[in-house]
C-alpha cells in the first residue's frame, strides 16, 4: 500500500527548524510550504488550503494557540503542534482548541514525519479499512468510508482524532479501554501523555452528548478509562 502524502504547511519562525522539518517531509513525498508567522499562515491556509499544518506555538505577533483557534474556526484541517518541554498547559490548551497531535522540542524530525503520516492517514480515512461502513447509535451516524459524522441529521465538525476516537469506541460498544490502550489504537502511540485522551473525550462529549456532565454515550469507567454505552448496530 502506498504511503499517504499531502500538502503540508509548516509554521515556524526558526528557519533552521523549518528547513529540517521540511527536508524530512519532502523526503516522505509531501508537498511542503514554510511560513514564519501566524498571520501569513492564515492567509496561505485560506488561499491554498493545506492537508495538514505543523504549527509552532511560540510565534512572533500572533501566537500558535490563536492561529490554531482561527484555523479550527475555518475548517477541520489537521494540526500537529510543536511545543517546548515546559509548555504542558499550552499543549492541553492546544488540544482543547482542536489540535490533533503534538511533539515536544527538542524532537526527532523522523518522529515528526511519522506523526504527520499517522495524522494524515487518519484524516483521509485510513484507520478503518473499506467495508466497515456506517456506524449508528440513536441519531448518531458515523460513516467511516466518507469520513463524515452527524447527529440528528446535523453534520458534526470533528477533527481527525475526534472522528477516529468516536468511531473506534462506537465499533466496540460496552468494552472498556484504558487511556493507554486508546493512545495505542487511535493515536498509534505506545507511550505518551494520557491527558491527550482525556481532552479529546471531553471535546467529543461537548459535541455528541445531550448533557456532557452526565454522558450517556462515552462513559467513564472509574479506575479503568472509557467505554461507549449501549449502541445500536
Amino acid at each position: 500500500m502506498s504511503e499517504v502524502t499531502g500538502r503540508i504547511l509548516i509554521v515556524d519562525d526558526d528557519p533552521t527548524v523549518a528547513e529540517v522539518v521540511a527536508r524530512y517531509l519532502l523526503r516522505d513525498g509531501h508537498e511542503v510550504e514554510c511560513v514564519p508567522d501566524g498571520r501569513t499562515a492564515l492567509d496561505r491556509a485560506s488561499d491554498t488550503p493545506p492537508d495538514l499544518v505543523v504549527l509552532d506555538l511560540m510565534l512572533p505577533g500572533m501566537g500558535g494557540l490563536e492561529v490554531c483557534r482561527r484555523l479550527r474556526e475555518r475548517s477541520p484541517v489537521p494540526v500537529v503542534m510543536l511545543t517546548a518541554l515546559g509548555e504542558e498547559s499550552d499543549r492541553l490548551t492546544g488540544l482543547e482548541l482542536g489540535a490533533d497531535d503534538y511533539i515536544v522540542k527538542p524532537f526527532s524530525p523522523r518522529e515528526l514525519a511519522l506523526r504527520v503520516r499517522s495524522v494524515l492517514r487518519r484524516a483521509q480515512g485510513g484507520l478503518f479499512p473499506s467495508g466497515h461502513g456506517v456506524l449508528r447509535d440513536d441519531g448518531l451516524v458515523v460513516d467511516t468510508r466518507a469520513h463524515e459524522a452527524s447527529l440528528n441529521g446535523e453534520p458534526l465538525a470533528l477533527t481527525a482524532r475526534e472522528f477516529d476516537l468516536l468511531a473506534f469506541l462506537l465499533r466496540h460498544p460496552g468494552q472498556a479501554f484504558t487511556r493507554e490502550q486508546l493512545l495505542e489504537h487511535v493515536w498509534d502511540w505506545t507511550f505518551g501523555d494520557s491527558s491527550t485522551v482525556t481532552v479529546h473525550v471531553r471535546r467529543l462529549r461537548e459535541k455528541i452528548e445531550g448533557d456532557p456532565t452526565n454522558p450517556a454515550r462515552i462513559q467513564t469507567v472509574w479506575g479503568v478509562g472509557y467505554r461507549y454505552g449501549d449502541a445500536a448496530s
